[in-house]
C-alpha cells in the first residue's frame, strides 16, 4: 500500500532546509539513553543512525561501564557516562535535567538492559522529558519497563513506541487489548489505550497508528494546553510495505529508533520555529510523531534493502548505516539530501 501523497508533502515540511540559514543544532540534537556493561552496540547504532539521517548532534547517556567502548566506535558521538550504579536517581537528576534541556528528542531503550539501576534512571529521564515537553522514542527494554507501568507514558502523545512482534503482543496484553481483534486494527487499539501514543508495530510490513480519541488522551499531559482540541485530534493508521532486506539481524531496530528520533528532533525544531514559517500555520503537534514514525520506517527499510543487496546473507547492522543517506535520497529526492549541490 503506497504512502499517501499528502503524507509525503507533510514529511517534507519537517525536513530542515539545506540552504545555509540554520546554525549548528537547528537540524536536530538527539539523545539516546542506554548502554551498560553488556550492551554498547545498540546505543551506538541509534546515535550514529541519527547522524547519518541528518541530525546535527548525537548524544549517548550511558553507564561508565559502556562509555569507553562507545567512545572508541566514533568521535562524532558525544558520550555522557553519568548513569553510575552506585548513585540514586536523585543524585543524577540535576545533571540529567540540564542535559535534556539541550536536546530535541530522547530515545530510551537501545542497550538499556533490565538492571534495576538502569531502569530507575530511564524512568527519571522519561519523567523529565515529559515535564519539558520533549518528543521521545521508546524501544527494546524501555518497552519492558513501560509494560510494567503504562502510566509512565499514558496520555503523552509526544511519544512513539516501536515494538517488534513479541514486544507488541506483550504490550497489547498489558493494556488489555482483545487478542481476537483484527490484526490490522490492534496498533490503533493500543494507541487509544495509551492515550494517543504513536505505535510503530514492526513486522513484514510496519503498521503505524495513532488514536487520540480515547478517554486517556489529554492535551495537558502532552504540554499542549490551549491548543485547538479538534485540530489536535488524530485517528489514523498507515501501513509501510516498502521492500526491506530479507535478513533480520540484531541492531536494525536501533537504526529505526535513530531514524524516527531524528525526524522527531526535526519536528521539534519545526514546532519551535527554527524553520517552516509562522507558528500559526504549523501542522498539529499530535500528528508529528505519526509522520516521524512513517518517515523513519521508510528510510530504515530502504537502507536494509540496499545493505542486503550488497552483502546478502552476511549482512550486519553496521552495513546499513552507510546506506541511510542514499535511502533517504531515494525516498525524498536528491534535493532533500543536499546531493544536488555542488555538482559540475
Amino acid at each position: 500500500m503506497p504512502v499517501p501523497r499528502q503524507i509525503f508533502e507533510q514529511l517534507k515540511h519537517l525536513i530542515p532546509p539545506l540552504n545555509g540559514t540554520l546554525h549548528k543544532g537547528q537540524s536536530g540534537r538527539v539523545g539516546v539513553l542506554g548502554g551498560a556493561l553488556d550492551y554498547t552496540g545498540a546505543p551506538f547504532f541509534a546515535a550514529m543512525s541519527a547522524l547519518r539521517f541528518g541530525a546535527d548532534l548525537s548524544h549517548i547517556i550511558c553507564s561508565p561501564t559502556a562509555a569507553g567502548a562507545i567512545k572508541s566506535y566514533s568521535p562524532d558521538i558525544i558520550v555522557h557516562p553519568i548513569l553510575r550504579e552506585e548513585l540514586a536517581p536523585e543524585d543524577i537528576k540535576p545533571s540529567l535535567e540540564s542535559l535534556l534541556t539541550r536536546l530535541h528528542v530522547l530515545i530510551i531503550g537501545p542497550g538499556l538492559g533490565r538492571e534495576p539501576y538502569m531502569e530507575s534512571f530511564a524512568k527519571l529521564a522519561l519523567s523529565l522529558a515529559r515535564k519539558q515537553g520533549m518528543f521521545v522514542v521508546l524501544d527494546a527494554d524501555a518497552l519492558w519497563m513501560v509494560g510494567k507501568d503504562v502510566s509512565l507514558i499514558r496520555g503523552y502523545r509526544r511519544a512513539v513506541v516501536t515494538p517488534n512482534i513479541v514486544e507488541f503482543k506483550r504490550l497489547s496484553e498489558q493494556v488489555g487489548i482483545d487478542p481476537s481483534a483484527p490484526a490490522e486494527k490492534r496498533a490503533g487499539l493500543v494507541s487509544r489505550a495509551l492515550g494517543g501514543v504513536t505505535v510503530l508495530e514492526k513486522g513484514a510490513k510496519d503498521i503505524i497508528s495513532i488514536d487520540t480519541t480515547g478517554e486517556a488522551a489529554d492535551l495537558k499531559e502532552s504540554k499542549l494546553e490551549g491548543a485547538d482540541e479538534e485540530k489536535e485530534k488524530a485517528q489514523e493508521t498507515v501501513e509501510i510495505d516498502v521492500e526491506g532486506g530479507l535478513k533480520r539481524c540484531g541492531g536494525q531496530g536501533d537504526v529505526l529508533s535513530g531514524c524516527v528520533g531524528t525526524f522527531l528532533a526535526w519536528a521539534k525544531c519545526y514546532e519551535d520555529g527554527a524553520f517552516g514559517g509562522e507558528k500559526s500555520n504549523k501542522m498539529a503537534a499530535s500528528r508529528m510523531p505519526l509522520l516521524a514514525a512513517i518517515g523513519g520506517s521508510l528510510v530504515t527499510r530502504g537502507a536494509s534493502r540496499r545493505a542486503f543487496n550488497k552483502e546478502g546473507r552476511g549482512v550486519v547492522t553496521q552495513d546499513m548505516i552507510p546506506e541511510i543517506g542514499p535511502a533517504f535520497a531515494e525516498i525524498y529526492g536528491d534535493e532533500a539530501q543536499g546531493q544536488d549541490k555542488g555538482r559540475l
